[in-house]
């Protein structure tokens, strides 16, 4: 009776070492349950050693860098999750479009040019109301071009940037 006992005994306790001396989970399979737990976080790479799991990559919010982290995190066999991903920052913001002309303007421009048209060397350009005149002449047809540029009614012309001979 004592021998059936101790085979009992020894048997039960086999099979509780054998339970209890269940394998690691592999490198390789914690991997593959990491990346298919980032799959929804595009640009994110997992490398597994030892069961610590090393995350890299780029993302485009914290909120992504954060999320991916605890998906690897809950993966069966991870020890620990080191987190280099990158948070690229947003583009900047395009630059402000040029004010458009204001139909006053268009009309003012179209009326500057074809007076301009007449007096080589010299460029104007019309903005709210303002002609700005540049470029060089001599005196007299300066003083020709600014009769025909009063003419229109600007707010101002601006010579400032004409050379007079």
């Amino acid at each position: 009776m004592k021998l059936k006992h101790l085979t009992a005994v020894i048997l039960s306790m086999g099979l509780i070492f054998m339970i209890s001396c269940k394998g690691k989970p592999k490198d390789a399979d914690i991997q593959a349950t990491v990346v298919a737990a980032l799959q929804s976080t595009p640009g994110v790479n997992a490398d597994v050693k030892d069961g610590v799991v090393t995350l890299t990559g780029a993302v485009a919010s914290q909120a992504d860098k954060d999320a991916a982290e605890n998906a690897a995190k809950v993966s069966q066999g991870v020890k620990s999750v080191v987190n280099n991903i990158t948070v690229t920052p947003p583009p900047p913001p395009p630059p402000p479009a040029p004010a458009a002309a204001t139909p006053a303007d268009a009309a003012l421009k179209t009326a500057v040019d074809g007076i301009v048209k007449d007096f080589p060397g010299i460029t104007a350009d019309v903005k709210d109301g303002v002609i700005t005149i540049t470029g060089e002449s001599k005196a007299d047809r300066w003083k020709k071009l600014k009769v025909a540029l009063d003419g229109l009614k600007p707010k101002k012309v601006d010579a400032s940037g004409l050379k007079v001979k």
